[in-house]
């Protein structure tokens, strides 16, 4: 269900343009989209004396109806202030969506590096098994005929353990010489509980399987996060101070793993 706000307004004149004008039952509407902070509201003019501002799901798509006479400016503020709101309500339809236990079947949505895949099955006998991307936000899973859910599940896994064994050295790299210190060895694996965990004596750092289906951002944070222990072992003022140093955005990227 469609979580929605509204709020009274003084009718101006808009200033939105390119609008597509919809008539039915004898009712006249304007539809147009709105940038807003790099999100994109649809904006539906109507006669109405409310702004009604909706998020829906499954992706989150944000949707206002507002009066005709409301002018782009006044939109803007209320979309603006309305941003926390919009958010919060798009993170709670992700938590939702991520629930949700994978099937591994045609057209269902997977995660990968923050951006969602549409799943393609392709069973192929003589192909090697293997998932790839593609334009056009596909991601194609070939498989021998007759493969089940388990089968599917571990030749995704593999592929996320691949994109993650490539990045991971690259970041490792970056933050070796601005921090002082050296990661002696690291890996990949499931975790239930953590998204990354470092081993202080041997100097070896893990990282949770999971986070290839994560936004880049997130993948390095966590990167960065467990090679400070290797400067301070808890996470104290000292942790903290480092972790300011070195990604000064690291709460707000804590909060979204969250």
């Amino acid at each position: 269900m469609a979580r929605s706000r509204s709020i009274m307004v003084k009718k101006s004149r808009s200033k939105i343009a390119g609008n597509k004008v919809n008539k039915t039952m004898g009712k006249t509407t304007k539809t147009s989209f709105l940038l807003v902070d790099d999100l994109k509201v649809e904006v539906v003019r109507k006669k109405i004396k409310n702004m009604n501002l909706s998020v829906h799901p499954p992706d989150g798509r944000v949707r206002i109806s507002v009066p005709k006479g409301v002018d782009e400016e006044t939109l803007r503020f209320f979309l603006t202030s309305r941003l926390p709101w919009i958010k919060k309500q798009q993170h709670r339809l992700e938590n939702q969506k991520q629930s949700i236990p994978k099937e591994y079947i045609a057209g269902e949505s997977h995660d990968v590096a923050g951006d969602s895949y549409s799943l393609n099955i392709i069973e192929e006998s003589k192909e090697k098994q293997r998932a790839e991307l593609r334009k056009g936000k596909q991601l194609d899973l070939y498989l021998r005929p007759g493969s089940d859910k388990n089968k599917r599940e571990q030749i995704l896994q593999g592929f996320y353990r691949e994109y993650l064994k490539e990045k991971i050295p690259e970041l490792i790299l970056k933050w070796e010489p601005v921090m002082g210190v050296k990661v002696e060895d690291w890996g990949v694996k499931r975790m239930k509980t953590r998204w990354g965990s470092c081993n202080i004596r041997d100097k070896r750092i893990w990282i949770n399987l999971d986070l290839g289906k994560k936004h880049p951002r997130c993948l390095e944070y966590i990167v960065v996060h467990e090679m400070v222990h290797l400067l301070e072992r808890y996470h104290n003022d000292r942790f903290k101070s480092y972790m300011d140093s070195f990604l000064p955005d690291w709460r707000s990227i804590k909060k979204e793993l969250k």
